[in-house]
């Protein structure tokens, strides 16, 4: 009986230090550890690069799901589990605080948007609502609802009918919503989706955000960035919170990190203005 019984405690003892170890130097605990981040497609180049910096800082891996803040929502909303929720609205994030899933929703950044032309368009800023009016003129934006880009592009469409009646119709009618829905096409692995959409010509102008078309224009130079004037100009609020459910320290070191000075220095670097 002797030998069974001190091979079963040795391997006990065996097993209980390898446990030990894995818990003091990482292995499925770092897993367990990371922060899990939803955030807007339009955040993804940014905070990839911040994500990697914060785990650099302080030792902790983010593991990042990006789409469009909508369907995320949706997705938390029905019991995902997530850390930080970074939002291209404020809206999306509040719903979640209000239901009480989530704590208090922060402002931690801005954009813009502007049109992505095609390079045999002619447009100018001072005529752009010309052209977007122009029924040759394909207008490609993201889905309302789905993607606050697409909320933003009927915000414009709203301020464009004050100038010209009729404005509000004729744009809500002829726009081709091309991203940020549940059944939008997907771009090829590692593709730029508005650089994608304007390459295979679904449309001739394209409103999405200002950060959106800068990446876009690197990776499809032909394309140009066309501002959209003062009287049609629509800003864009980005808001955070952290999910009750998980861990809300996890969450809470990860979103003051986004607030912070380095945070807010990587943001800037794509683009995005401070709160």
């Amino acid at each position: 009986m002797g030998g069974p019984v001190l091979a079963y405690r040795t391997k006990r003892r065996a097993a209980v230090v390898a446990v030990a170890l894995g818990m003091l130097f990482g292995g499925d605990a770092a897993a367990t550890d990371a922060v899990k981040l939803y955030a807007a497609g339009s955040l993804k180049a940014a905070l990839t690069e911040l994500a990697k910096e914060y785990q650099s800082a302080k030792g902790v891996p983010v593991e990042a799901t990006f789409g469009p803040s909508g369907l995320l929502k949706e997705r938390l909303e029905k019991g995902e589990s997530g850390d930080v929720f970074a939002s291209a609205n404020m809206e999306h994030p509040e719903a979640l605080s209000m239901a009480g899933k989530s704590g208090p929703v922060r402002p931690f950044a801005r954009n813009q948007l502007c049109a992505l032309a095609q390079p045999d368009v002619n447009v100018t800023p001072a005529t752009l609502l010309e052209r977007l009016l122009d029924p040759t003129v394909r207008v490609g934006t993201s889905t309302p609802k789905a993607d606050p880009a697409g909320d933003y592009a009927w915000e414009l469409f709203r301020k464009a009918d004050a100038l010209r009646p009729g404005s509000l119709t004729a744009l809500g009618g002829k726009a081709l919503k091309l991203t940020g829905g549940p059944d939008s096409a997907k771009p090829p692995e590692g593709r730029n989706p508005y650089a994608w959409v304007m390459e295979q010509r679904q449309a001739d102008l394209f409103l999405t955000y200002c950060t959106n078309a800068r990446l876009a224009v690197v990776e499809v130079p032909a394309l140009r960035i066309v501002a959209v004037p003062a009287e049609l100009a629509v800003g864009a609020e980005y808001g955070l919170t952290v999910i009750k459910a998980a861990e809300p320290a996890r969450g809470e070191a990860f979103a003051d990190y986004i607030l912070s000075p380095a945070g807010q220095t990587v943001l800037e670097r794509y683009g995005f203005a401070r709160p």
